[in-house]
Order: C-alpha cells, then structure tokens, then sequence
C-alpha cells in the first residue's frame, strides 16, 4: 500500500515538474540576505529571482551572486514596485515577517515568509484577512514540515499506518548566545527572543501528522534571571519553556523550547500510535530514527486479562534526504539545507503559483503553527495557567 501511494506521488511531481518547465517562470525578489541565500529558486525549472533586496549591500551582492540576478535594492518597498515582480520570499528578522508579508500581499505579490508567520495573534488574524481580501498566496517556509522524517510520517498517517496517535513529542534545544549579538555587538532580533515564540519547528511535525490543531496549554518557563532576561525587548524572563498540549480531539502533545541548557542541539519528534510509534534521531547522542509497531501491524492475541498480546517489533528507520528527491524536479535533487528540506519548501511555493492553489503550510496553517507558542508564552508568564489557544480555521478548498 505503501509502496502504491509513493509511486503515485512520484507520479504527481513528474507530471507537476513537467508543466512547470514549459510554463512561464515566475517572477521572485528576496528579501535578506542570510538566511535568503540557502535556497534554491535558481534552480527551479520555473522560477526567476528578478530582484533581491538587504539593507547592507555585501548580503545584496551575495544574493546577486547565489541567485544570478541582475536588479539589487536596499528599500523593500522599492523591491516590490520591480517590473514584472509576481511573488516576494521574506527572510528578514522576525519581527518584520507579518508586516513585509502584509505590504507585499497589498501591493499585488504572493508572499513566502520565514518563520514564525507573526509575534502577535492580531498580526496573524491580519494575514489571513489579507490573504483573503487579497486572493494572494501565502506560505511560510517551515523546514520541520518537509524534513524527510516528518514527509515519511505524514505518509504514514495518511495511510493510516499509525492508526489513533494518542500522544506525541517534539523538542528544540539550542544555545542561541553566540546569535543573539551581531558582528558589531549590537542586539539581534534573537537577544531575549521568547522561546515560545519559536515553536513552529515543533508544531509543524505535530499538528499534520496528528492531523489535529493544538486547542489548551499549560506551560512552565524557566530562567535566572540573567541580564539578557532582564533588558530584552520583549520583556522575557524565560531562556527555557516547556509546555503541555491538549488537542482538539482529547490527545495529549509536549512541546520544549530551550536556549540554554547542557543538552548540545536537538531538533526532534516522536508519536505514539495505537498501531505504530516513531522516534526521531536524538543529537548529540546519535540515537538513530525508529520506528515501533506491532507484529502484523495489530494485536493478533489477548493476554489473560484481555489485553493486547502482540510482539513489539523495534527497527531503525533510514530518512535520508535523497529518500524522497521523486518529489522534486530533477534539477532540484541536490543537498540542501535543513535536511534537504530547502528545496520541498522552493518547490512547493512556485508550484502553488503556477497551479493556482494554496501551498500545504498556508497562511491557516502558519497560524495553526505559530499560535499555540504565543499563547504557551502567556501561560508560562501566569504561572502555567491553562489557557485556550484560537482556532484560525482552515483552508475552504
């Protein structure tokens, strides 16, 4: 069954990536020129980069040189007045996500963002609005979403391979002091940066392979009071946050989000099922993907008290980024970042405008993602309250 799925969603992308090469290719700018520079819309059979845009002029010369393109500005809105312009990928600090996503979508531009979507729940009712006032596409670009683990498991449940998940995990621990501060010393956006509010990568693996949204939360922060905790902009005084879920259905998810702690980097997720259970790969201790199911994929036996009798069957699961490169176009089967997810996420917006559609993590679903932290945040700040997290709704077609 597996197999038969996979095979026609290779077929999907095939047929896809042939119409995009013989259609007219779409006209992007960039927006940052750091993070903008790591993916791959030079390489997409039917995209141009048209223009690029950083307020410092070595990070636009870079964008000129990674992406071949010839228009270079240092005013965003003078980027998006650019002949010709159909579309805009923000990769700008977080702060300035909702608001370029806003003013690029108003001036006529389908609109691909960096993660979170918004720091606000006003801001992200905003975006939806706009995008439906509008007509304009909107995506955020997140990796978790098209890491190859999570494309596997979101297959999975599709085919109902996990069968109920009735809990799930995710984790991001990363010590964020050397990106707090720039080259001059100066604050970044990162410095004091609620770890709640960065929860994207975590909701992503969640939310779409449960296939439920995050509806309470109780949270828990945790800091000591040092001087970045007392002077951020955000008033933060958390460097680390974990925080329980109750899902729409009754289901039961954790989440943590950590800047400071002996742990080295994580990024990971598991879920339990009734049928099948799967574990991300665990950094630094090189704990390896698995997965777990029961013999037969279901209880064959009952013990004496009539539960389950059914052999656990414990086996690594091999995600490679090249493990799902069939969904690509063949120019875009290359190593990228984040786990090769860089360029699922370049595809699927050019393809989305091409075939006039909602890209899968649309702007319903950025908000799905982004805001279960920012409620997280307020529940940590009240001393672990529960607290109700907004439905934005979903996607009509």
């Amino acid at each position: 069954m597996a197999i038969t799925r996979r095979s026609f969603v290779g077929a999907n992308a095939a047929a896809a990536a042939a119409m995009a090469a013989s259609s007219t290719p779409v006209k992007i700018g960039i927006v940052g020129g750091r993070f903008g520079a790591s993916f791959q819309w030079h390489l997409h059979p039917q995209c141009e980069v048209a223009a690029v845009c950083d307020i410092r002029a070595e990070r636009v010369q870079t964008l000129q040189e990674v992406y071949r393109s010839d228009a270079g500005y240092d005013d965003f809105r003078k980027m998006l007045a650019h002949p010709g312009l159909e579309a805009v990928g923000v990769f700008t600090p977080a702060p300035l996500h909702a608001w370029m996503a806003i003013e690029a979508m108003e001036a006529g531009k389908h609109v691909i963002s960096a993660v979170p979507a918004a720091l606000t729940l006003e801001d992200l009712e905003r975006l939806i609005e706009t995008v439906k006032r509008t007509g304009m596409r909107y995506m955020m670009a997140e990796t978790t979403y098209y890491r190859p683990q999570i494309i596997t498991c979101r297959q999975w449940a599709d085919e109902g391979l996990f069968g109920d998940i009735f809990y799930s995990e995710s984790e991001y621990h990363h010590n964020i002091s050397r990106l707090m501060w720039d080259e001059r010393g100066l604050p970044t956006w990162r410095h004091g940066l609620p770890p709640m509010w960065y929860i994207t990568h975590q909701t992503s693996a969640i939310i779409p392979v449960s296939g439920e949204r995050l509806s309470e939360v109780q949270a828990i922060g945790w800091g000591d009071g040092h001087q970045v905790l007392q002077t951020n902009r955000y008033t933060n005084p958390f460097w680390n946050t974990t925080a329980f879920f109750k899902t729409e259905r009754g289901h039961s998810s954790r989440i943590s989000v950590f800047w400071h702690a002996p742990a080295g980097f994580a990024q990971r997720a598991q879920f339990f099922g009734e049928k099948r259970s799967y574990v991300m790969g665990r950094q630094p201790e090189s704990h390896p993907d698995t997965v777990m199911r029961f013999e037969n994929d279901g209880p064959s036996a009952r013990d004496g008290i009539g539960l389950p009798e059914a052999k656990v069957v414990v086996e690594p699961a091999d995600d490679p980024q090249q493990k799902h490169w069939g969904l690509l176009p063949e120019s875009m089967r290359v190593p990228t970042g984040h786990v090769g997810s860089h360029a699922h996420i370049t595809h699927q917006f050019i393809q989305a405008i091409a075939q006039d559609r909602h890209p899968e993590v649309d702007v319903w679903e950025a908000a799905a993602y982004t805001a279960p932290g920012l409620v997280a945040h307020q529940s940590a700040l009240k001393g672990g309250e529960t607290m109700k997290i907004p439905d934005f709704g979903r996607r009509d077609i």
